[in-house]
């Protein structure tokens, strides 16, 4: 798989008649290798390594509800008191940053209203603080500690 603009990790990964396989230590079970999945594993890799974000605070895959649709969110951080704080969303490396990905997290915060929004594709990364009482945003230079929710 392509090198990523974060840092690299050691990933259990096996072969199936499925095909290629990495273990989620959050889901603790084997998922399908897939290019976007490669962004989101490092991606939690980085959170939980870099950043300290503890694994148990960690939901992949979070099921929502938006405008009457099932959606997924890639992986939400929750607080200390179980409060929704972080998304991020993983786009796979050929997919370019775009306003739709933005629209997309912006979609899902409706329902979650989080602190902060990540979208990245492995290689860029962009996050940004939600201010609800301004009703806007700024763009941060890296995505914040644990410690900072």
């Amino acid at each position: 798989m392509l090198k990523l603009n974060l840092p690299t990790y050691e990933f259990k990964i096996k072969r199936t008649d499925k095909g290629t396989e990495i273990f989620d230590k959050v889901r603790k079970k084997y998922v399908a290798l897939k290019p976007e999945e490669w962004v989101r594993q490092h991606f939690i890799h980085y959170l939980i390594g870099e950043k300290n974000y503890p694994a148990s605070l960690l939901e992949v895959e979070k099921a929502l509800e938006v405008n009457r649709l099932q959606k997924r969110s890639d992986i939400v951080a929750y607080n200390n008191t179980g409060q929704p704080q972080l998304i991020v969303e993983c786009k796979a490396p050929s997919v370019k940053i775009s306003q739709k990905a933005f629209d997309q997290i912006a979609r899902y915060n409706i329902a979650l209203k989080v602190k902060y929004l990540v979208v990245t594709n492995g290689l860029q990364h962009y996050c940004c603080k939600i201010d609800f009482e301004k009703k806007g945003f700024e763009f941060l230079k890296e995505v914040p500690g644990y410690e900072s929710l």
